[in-house]
């Protein structure tokens, strides 16, 4: 069975580490200096780093070119060539043990680690417990680390990871050290996998790359997946097959609606709807997509300078489109379009007939007279 793409690709260093720089910088700076907590607590989005930042974690304790090489180990990274860095990369760790806290969340379990934690590493200078999806564990669960996390052996490193912060207790946070992930910008997402399809060998037009990245929404380990399931149509990927696959439209035709929309063009815009419809695309994606642009297109008609900031979301044929978009609209009807729409997504979701609620929306408002 084929390696998955987001395994085979996964960074080795923390320099391969995209979009993280915050947490790379003091990351390495403590292994320069042997200065690794006892404890950490990485939170952020699905997809961006969590359980490869604390895997990184994981060779640096224990490389053992850093332990013998001082001019090496102030580089801050692992060697990836000794025994512990092979074996961590090929999941053939004894010392490295990852636990899924969604199916493994009881007290019992936490009992079980806490003895483990007692127990030397077999070979290695450090064992390390790697938590993901802590936010999952029992109440019970989480009094049983406390002590646990508060006083640990020398020898054993925690890491725990979540997708929600808020779900994890203050008396354990406090105990650890915590880093946020933040999600990854559309460039990054996109340079990442224009670097794997040169490598892979495959055919992929630009803006079919940028839509798996603004589909995976700030993921990069999605938008990996998304280019490994794209992979077996065996032929050159365009943005057609794309958004057949994943039945998301493309910004193409966002930006082609929201010129009918601000020209105010109610006849063109039902037609468009009636073809994106047609063409078995989903329209509640259709819709949050659409909500998105228009938001930030009176956002920039009210603050220009958010251009800098969009510019990190989208790619910059889609913020020209936007600025153009942004200074034709009439503040007033488009913040009423974008309530309407709201209205109409929030209707949608839960409609077998998803296209009538979007209909009425756009019909409501181009309808009225300026």
């Amino acid at each position: 069975m084929a390696l998955a793409m987001y395994r085979r690709y996964r960074p080795k260093t923390f320099d391969d580490l995209l979009g993280q720089d915050h947490i790379v910088d003091i990351l390495k700076n403590a292994a320069r200096l042997e200065k690794l907590a006892h404890a950490y607590l990485f939170y952020g989005p699905r997809g961006t780093g969590k359980t490869t930042t604390a895997r990184l974690i994981a060779k640096i304790a224990n490389c053992e070119k850093r332990a013998t090489d001082k001019k090496f180990k102030e580089k801050g990274e692992p060697c990836n060539e000794c025994r512990p860095c092979r074996e961590i990369d090929e999941n053939r760790a004894l010392d490295v043990i990852e636990i899924d806290a969604a199916s493994n969340r009881g007290i019992d379990e936490i009992r079980s680690l806490k003895e483990s934690t007692r127990l030397s590493p077999t070979s290695y200078r450090f064992k390390v417990f790697i938590v993901d999806e802590t936010h999952m564990l029992t109440k019970e669960a989480f009094n049983a680390l406390l002590k646990t996390l508060e006083e640990p052996p020398q020898h054993v490193i925690f890491v725990l990871a979540t997708t929600d912060y808020d779900k994890i207790p203050a008396t354990i946070s406090s105990r650890t050290q915590r880093f946020h992930f933040r999600k990854l910008p559309l460039d990054a997402i996109v340079g990442k996998l224009k670097t794997i399809v040169d490598a892979e060998r495959l055919q992929v037009k630009d803006d079919a790359l940028e839509l798996i990245a603004a589909a995976a929404e700030g993921s990069f380990r999605d938008a990996e997946s998304l280019l490994d399931q794209l992979t077996s149509l065996g032929e050159n990927i365009t943005l057609e097959s794309v958004e057949n696959i994943i039945g998301k439209v493309g910004s193409r035709r966002i930006t082609a609606f929201a010129d009918l929309l601000i020209a105010r063009d109610l006849p063109g815009a039902l037609a468009y709807l009636h073809d994106i419809n047609g063409e078995g695309y989903n329209l509640v994606d259709f819709t949050k997509e659409l909500i998105q642009y228009l938001r930030r297109a009176l956002a920039l008609q009210c603050d220009p300078s958010l251009a800098r900031l969009f510019e990190k979301e989208i790619t910059k044929d889609e913020l020209k489109k936007l600025e153009n978009h942004s200074k034709k609209i009439d503040l007033q009807a488009h913040i009423s379009l974008l309530k309407s729409l709201i209205r109409a997504y929030s209707e949608m979701r839960y409609s077998p007939l998803a296209l009538i609620p979007l209909e009425v929306a756009v019909i409501e408002n181009l309808s009225q007279k300026q």
